[in-house]
């Protein structure tokens, strides 16, 4: 009986945990820029990675320790050049962003590509492509991270005084949330039933975390005022934190397999045979 109130203590808390980071992340878009949110949620992989070594005993490997950093180093570069939040005093200046022709065409692009894959690709390869619901995943995701940003200004302004409900415009993101979050989670869902997690996860960040981005520096203008430099810069830390989260997951499910600790193995004796016979090794 204790074991079962403690079964039901732990799950209590981790749908507590969860509950509390998905309000902090919709908080932290309303805040900050989606280039800048975004690639950060590479960090939730670190701490289940280090949780899942401490408390499930989950050996993480050399590799992954190497993925962890590369995705702290990453984070960095791209929290000291990501673009300053624009200041937004109505609901309607996103509606105006969100109208605009470069944004209007790239929701008509998501929303064609969607209906290719869900109707021609996902019945006849969608159990064998993990590109293809990956693929519905990430294009509905970056359309749900941009009504989730207006949503969550409208709200906050709504909070300080200026009333932001009173505009349709607002029911109208609350109700795309809605529906790109339904279709999200039931292709995530069936991605994951089908394939891999260590190879779904990889993917499915890398792809959601290009087209955010990509959303959100055609809507909002967020390279607008930025240096080359500084994009440049923004770009190659997004780079190491995506090579850093697919290394940590590849090693994951690969240092389980005999040939994993094989290659392993043959690196650390050429490595050897290297430093025990460096003049052989010069010789042509």
């Amino acid at each position: 009986m204790v074991g079962g109130n403690d079964h039901k203590i732990c799950f209590c808390m981790v749908y507590c945990t969860v509950i509390a980071g998905e309000v902090a992340n919709f908080v932290a878009y309303a805040f900050a820029p989606a280039v800048l949110v975004t690639p950060l949620g590479a960090l939730s992989i670190i701490v289940s990675a280090v949780l899942a070594d401490i408390i499930l005993k989950e050996k993480l490997h050399n590799l992954g320790i190497l993925g962890c950093i590369m995705c702290i180093a990453g984070s960095i570069i791209i929290f000291i050049h990501a673009p300053k939040e624009q200041p937004i005093t109505s609901v309607l200046e996103i509606w105006n962003m969100a109208t605009q022709p470069a944004f209007l065409a790239y929701v008509g692009s998501v929303i064609v590509l969607v209906f290719i894959l869900v109707f021609h690709f996902a019945p006849r390869c969608g159990h064998t492509n993990v590109l293809v619901f990956t693929g519905i995943c990430s294009l509905m995701g970056s359309l749900s991270v941009m009504s989730v940003k207006a949503l969550g200004t409208s709200l906050k302004l709504t909070f300080e005084g200026k009333n932001q409900l009173i505009y349709p415009e607002t029911w109208f993101f609350m109700l795309v949330v809605a529906i790109c979050v339904i279709m999200q989670m039931n292709y995530l869902n069936k991605a994951l039933d089908t394939f891999n997690t260590a190879i779904v996860s990889p993917i499915y960040y890398v792809m959601f975390t290009t087209l955010t981005i990509l959303a959100s520096v055609i809507m909002f203008k967020d390279w607008d005022g930025q240096s080359g430099g500084t994009i440049v810069s923004e770009i190659c830390g997004f780079i190491v934190v995506l090579s850093g989260t697919i290394m940590l997951h590849a090693t994951k499910d690969f240092e389980r397999s005999s040939s994993f600790r094989g290659v392993i193995n043959l690196i650390i004796a050429l490595n050897s045979a290297a430093t025990d016979y460096p003049d052989e090794c010069m010789e042509p």
